[in-house]
């Protein structure tokens, strides 16, 4: 009877531990399927208004020459700022720490001291 207790206790403990692991794989399929999510929603929003864009940009490119290259590039600067703004904005790290992963617990001092440059 005292080994069979044992070795009911053993398997409660070895049970315990499954489930423990189980709960740690719920949370991160959950936070992956989250992070999927919100990819799939910035691919599509990329790939949508590049086609769009690419078209709009030929046409005057070829059209006024080069003497207007020079303020597109002063305008991609805000342009990138802009898209670092968006990613956060959307749930993503931006600083240097933790860059391109979701955020979790809300606001990140490393990316909003980012933002503020």
């Amino acid at each position: 009877m005292d080994e069979l207790e044992s070795h009911l206790g053993k398997v409660y403990a070895e049970f315990g531990d499954l489930k423990l692991k189980f709960k740690e794989l719920l949370e991160e399929n959950q936070r992956l399927r989250i992070e999927n999510q919100q990819l799939r929603k910035v691919l599509k929003r990329e790939t949508e208004p590049v086609a769009v864009t690419q078209e709009a940009a030929e046409e005057p490119a070829v059209a006024k020459g080069n003497a207007e290259q020079a303020p597109a590039a002063s305008a991609s600067v805000g342009e990138g700022y802009d898209n670092l703004a968006r990613l956060y904005h959307e749930g993503f790290h931006i600083c240097n720490v933790y860059y391109g992963h979701l955020r979790m617990e809300g606001d990140c001092l490393f990316c909003l001291s980012f933002l503020s440059k």
